[in-house]
């Protein structure tokens, strides 16, 4: 279901083009799918139909939806590759700042899981790893972010998961710029895919010391990949 957040201030076509967006980049609205009216955009974002219109021809002058008089405004089919350089939310001087904090808080995170993972836990990585697996669209960084707070979960420690929640929104931006990138490529993702699966595979087994190097593999290898792809 797609959700608005009211909107006020200047220049609300600009915001109303970045909320369009994102539900397009994050696939809540897929290629070919037909958007909601100009009325009803108009009472989703509770604004004016010149900003609603002035929107449209924003995203349409991106290549994001073509609009057919008659019919309405449909997303286009997109080259992920070509997306790449205009939609990474975390700026390179945050990248450094954000991955010095995963490392203190994850990789001492997933020694505890390791150490306390119930089998419920297991299962919901496991189940978040199919997905994952499966996913070929941007919507897999929603599984990939379910897999690292389970691991959070799995530690037992609830300030540890309280202290990664006040990071989630952050994170979650670096998850989906990361899944952005990858999705040009296929060996990325395959070598995403591992280090998950090493993650998991080290924690099922109780094995702290290789979940913890595994973890740190993984971050120091999404911080090098974002950090070369990312616009200043």
């Amino acid at each position: 279901m797609l959700r608005a957040k009211k909107i006020s201030g200047k220049k609300v076509s600009e915001i109303v083009v970045e909320q369009i967006e994102d539900w397009i980049r994050s696939g809540k609205v897929l290629p070919g799918e037909k958007l909601p009216s100009v009325r009803e955009l108009c009472e989703m974002f509770d604004v004016g139909r010149s900003a609603v219109r002035d929107a449209l021809t924003t995203l349409k002058g991106r290549g994001l939806v073509d609009v057919k008089h008659g019919e309405g405004t449909f997303v286009c089919h997109l080259d992920t590759s070509q997306l790449i350089p205009d939609v990474l939310l975390v700026r390179k001087s945050d990248i450094h700042k954000l991955y010095q904090v995963r490392k203190i808080l994850e990789v001492g995170i997933v020694e505890m899981a390791a150490e306390n993972a119930t089998e419920g836990n297991l299962e919901n990585m496991q189940r978040s790893l199919d997905e994952l697996a499966k996913a070929k669209t941007l919507e897999a960084w929603e599984a990939d972010y379910r897999f690292h707070e389970e691991i959070a979960k799995a530690s037992g420690n609830n300030i540890l998961i309280d202290l990664m929640d006040m990071v989630s929104t952050t994170t979650k931006k670096a998850i989906m710029d990361c899944h952005r990138i990858i999705l040009s490529k296929e060996s990325l993702s395959s070598a995403i895919m591992e280090q998950h699966i090493a993650i998991f595979e080290a924690i099922k087994a109780r094995n702290a010391g290789e979940a913890r190097e595994a973890m740190y593999r993984h971050l120091n290898y999404v911080e090098e990949l974002l950090d070369k792809n990312v616009k200043e």
